[in-house]
């Protein structure tokens, strides 16, 4: 079996470099299209043929999708794959313009649900489709929404992008003492939020970040009403031209929360921060499984909004806390449970890592890709 896959980046995605990976050991001849970047070699050591070119549209530049239509059919003229598998929106586009008229299996495994959340672009992306697309979803509610649009069930399939216990690093070190640093009180229940800043997309809506750091600076201010001692400490920058709207809600913060929110930018320690945090809070618009998957497997009490991909590994009170997204108070209430109810905290924690060690295991994860390349050769052949 001969799989192209069509990449737009080289620097990080390293879910992509786990899952060609562990499809190589399977017996799948991977090829991969890509940008030139650091990934490329890894790539190449694992064992996957790799073409370099940038197989994504051109929308800022849209003269410049002649020359790439051209690229990459005959890329595909040249490795003749069995199908074809894209992993972004921009290389989807693309391939979907480009080969039109090619009856090759074409896959779009979808990173994540925002596009789907939105009417007009879930119509663009529905509309480019043709009978010889199939879709991967990362989530389940990814792969409901498609079927809700009315795509046949035997054309939407599920695959996590697997992450294993042994991909992080999380460890205590006494070089990284988060309350020793900020000199808070050993009795502070510190609040952690990964993230990077995304500023509101005012054409889609928006009037908070699609992280929803807004959302917990207000249940801190809250919470810290009843328990001053807590601490939100936000880990993550502004993402490309934030910066404004960064200052912005370091602002707010210190408005609604005063000292009780911390901001410590860009760090390259995540892996030691995270075993610091009393709770981990994950209060998106928008995610797929997003940092709940560190955070778990970091066995920290984990909190997140009821999107995208949280559900299908956060039970509430089971797994970890679950809230309706863009509701302050029911993060504040969460929080204070977390921080009241100490032993239910320890047993969330358990099942916590119990459960993303089962759901995003990378084995399983590209077994669930093969055998959708399987079951594609099976549809073609009737």
């Amino acid at each position: 079996m001969r799989i192209l896959h069509l990449l737009k980046t080289a620097v990080g995605a390293s879910w992509a470099l786990r899952q060609t990976s562990e499809l190589v050991k399977l017996g799948v001849e991977v090829h991969l299209a890509l940008p030139e970047g650091p990934m490329v070699s890894k790539y190449q050591q694992a064992g996957v043929k790799v073409h370099i070119f940038d197989p994504s549209i051109e929308l800022k530049k849209p003269w410049k999708n002649v020359a790439q239509i051209k690229r990459l059919r005959a890329l595909v003229d040249e490795v003749q794959p069995d199908i074809i598998h894209s992993h972004f929106v921009a290389t989807t586009l693309l391939m979907r313009l480009a080969l039109r008229k090619y009856a090759i299996p074409r896959i779009f495994h979808v990173p994540g649900p925002l596009h789907l959340e939105h009417l007009i672009f879930r119509n663009v992306e529905l509309g480019l489709a043709q009978p010889q697309d199939f879709w991967l979803a990362s989530c389940l509610w990814t792969q409901g929404r498609y079927e809700r649009s009315g795509i046949a069930s035997d054309r939407v399939g599920l695959a996590y992008y697997g992450v294993n216990e042994e991909d992080f690093l999380f460890q205590h070190s006494p070089k990284v003492d988060l309350r020793k640093q900020l000199n808070l009180p050993n009795d502070s229940f510190i609040v952690g939020m990964v993230a990077y800043f995304y500023g509101p997309k005012r054409y889609l809506g928006q009037t908070r970040g699609l992280k929803g750091h807004e959302d917990l600076i207000d249940a801190i201010a809250i919470v810290k009403h009843r328990h001053p001692q807590v601490k939100c400490i936000f880990v993550g920058g502004p993402w490309g031209k934030s910066h404004d709207y960064f200052n912005t809600v370091k602002a707010y913060a210190q408005q609604r929360a005063g000292d009780a929110c911390v901001f410590l930018g860009l760090r390259n320690d995540v892996p030691l921060l995270y075993p610091q945090f009393d709770l981990a809070v994950h209060p998106s618009h928008s995610e797929n499984v997003g940092g709940a998957v560190e955070s778990m497997y970091a066995q920290v009490a984990t909190l997140t909004t009821n999107v995208g991909g949280f559900p299908d590994l956060v039970i509430d009170g089971q797994t970890g806390y679950m809230v309706e997204p863009k509701s302050p108070s029911q993060l504040a209430a969460k929080i204070i449970q977390a921080i009241e109810q100490p032993t239910d905290k320890q047993q969330m924690i358990a099942n916590g890592l119990h459960k993303v060690s089962q759901v995003m295991n990378v084995e399983h994860n590209a077994k669930q890709v093969f055998d959708f390349y399987q079951h594609i050769q099976r549809l073609k052949a009737k």
